[in-house]
């Protein structure tokens, strides 16, 4: 079954009828806010209401992740874990056609009516792996922004992550790319004080999730151990500054960071959070030593379609 919002085609073919994944009763403001308003008129919103789920949800900023990212204009991009569409409408103005795909369908209504007037759009409910089964096109871009980090919570394997991951290759097109944006647990602000992003406890992922299941984030080198051991030779980490989530600057292993440019480091919006020791300073030592991408709060990472 199809429904139509404005332009956009919401396709629930898959959909069990059960939204599991909630931020709880503000998803009905954020659908109010959207079908009544205009994105211009979102940062006044964000400013009135003082909400971290409206400011997370509707911030253009979280825009900024993929915009600078080069596309062809004609490109098929897969977007999954869609959420409230925070980065969908970028998409959908830089590629051909997306389709994006969320678990919930309140989610994805949110998402349909922010971005009802793109004509390139066809969101689809439900469980990933039903989806991958189904759908019978080839993406060349396929995103991964806060999403993988989960695949322990809906793949139900030895090896989730990789699983995930030879999931995803299988549904790119030839020369296709994943682009996957995640947290770093050995992020520099999670040594300074602040929580971590999905369960809220300091110090948990620098000490390696001893109370967390179903969510975990990574180190570089452990992203890079798990790319190797799916077989993925060609790939790239890139730095988005402060964090992936409202990045004001992407660095590359070209182009890293100079001492005395990391000063907007006060994270945890959504949280109290513990201030140990001057991040800015401390990043000047580690740009010194050459260990930024070690510490970056987040990476960015482009993967190459294996063969």
């Amino acid at each position: 079954m199809t429904e139509k919002i404005g332009r956009v085609s919401l396709n629930l073919d898959y959909y069990d009828g059960e939204d599991r994944y909630s931020d709880g009763d503000v998803e009905e403001e954020l659908l109010e806010i959207v079908k009544n308003h205009v994105p211009a008129q979102f940062p006044e919103i964000i400013r009135r209401e003082g909400k971290w789920p409206v400011m997370y949800h509707l911030s253009q900023q979280r825009e900024n992740i993929i915009d600078w990212y080069p596309m062809r204009k004609d490109a098929r991009v897969l977007e999954v874990g869609a959420g409230c569409g925070a980065i969908t409408g970028a998409l959908t103005r830089k590629a051909g056609s997306v389709v994006a795909n969320d678990l919930s369908k309140r989610r994805s209504t949110i998402n349909a009516w922010r971005n009802r007037e793109a004509e390139n759009l066809e969101l689809m409910v439900g469980n990933f792996n039903m989806v991958a089964e189904n759908i019978k096109l080839k993406f060349d871009y396929i995103t991964l922004i806060g999403v993988f980090e989960y695949a322990e919570s809906y793949i139900q394997e030895k090896d989730p992550y990789a699983v995930f991951l030879n999931k995803i290759n299988g549904l790119l097109a030839e020369n296709g790319e994943i682009l996957m944006a995640i947290e770093n647990r050995l992020g520099l602000k999670y040594f300074a004080g602040c929580v971590e992003d999905h369960k809220g406890r300091a110090f948990e992922g620098i000490e390696g999730y001893p109370s967390t299941a179903g969510v975990r984030t990574f180190s570089k080198a452990e992203l890079e151990q798990i790319l190797r051991r799916c077989g993925f030779e060609e790939y790239e980490f890139f730095y988005p500054y402060p964090d992936y989530k409202f990045p004001t600057v992407i660095y590359s292993e070209e182009c890293p960071p100079k001492k005395g440019e990391l000063m907007n480091n006060i994270r945890n919006f959504d949280a109290h959070r513990y201030v140990l020791f001057d991040e800015g300073k401390a990043f000047d030592t580690i740009i010194e030593s050459g260990y930024f991408p070690i510490f970056s709060n987040s990476f960015f990472v482009r993967i190459r379609k294996r063969g």
